[in-house]
């Protein structure tokens, strides 16, 4: 189900891969649109874990005293841009330095602040956080569309914040009712 309207607004869409996607940085990845409007779209990869815990980023950003079974929470590569960069998208809203609202659910949040508190407990309740973002320019992703290298469709907090991180693939096409793998690598090719 892709989007070819130029005019489209993809904020709060899940941009999933193909398998006819050849670049490394998006092969199976699904992307949380944050933004997008004519001057260019913003998101985060889900399903991509660093293979680093929070603890990890605690430790790096000097934060001593924290909750150790935050340890095991993976940090996810974002995207290829501002690698390092942290984002935390969660749930609910809360009064943290750098926040944009994406909908009445979900929050994108840029600043250290929100780290701090999820270390010390009083964090959102539901968070992902990753390490860089994936950006397009002017039209740069709607011609990306038009390739068939992603399918779109709205997102579903539930498949961010609850579904297993091996699973959210296949459980974010499932939404727009396609079986990611049946999908041909031979897409448009006759």
């Amino acid at each position: 189900m892709t989007l070819l309207d130029p005019t489209a607004d993809l904020t709060n869409h899940f941009l999933i891969a193909t398998p006819t996607l050849a670049d490394p940085n998006f092969h199976h990845t699904v992307t949380y649109m944050c933004d997008h409007n004519p001057e260019g779209a913003m998101g985060l990869v889900i399903n991509r874990p660093m293979g680093m815990g929070m603890g990890e980023l605690f430790d790096y950003l000097d934060i001593h005293e924290y909750d150790q079974t935050l340890d095991i929470i993976p940090v996810y590569q974002g995207g290829p841009v501002q690698t390092e960069r942290g984002f935390v998208l969660h749930k609910p809203f809360g009064n943290w330095e750098a926040s944009m609202e994406i909908t009445a659910n979900i929050t994108l949040t840029m600043s250290q602040d929100i780290i701090e508190a999820i270390a010390h407990g009083a964090g959102p309740s539901e968070y992902i956080v990753t390490l860089g973002y994936a950006g397009w320019g002017k039209g740069q992703l709607e011609e990306e569309l038009t390739t068939n290298s992603w399918i779109n469709g709205p997102a579903e907090s539930s498949i961010i914040f609850h579904t297993s991180i091996e699973q959210r693939w296949n459980a974010s096409a499932a939404l727009l009712g396609v079986d990611i793998n049946q999908i041909s690598n031979d897409v448009g090719h006759a």
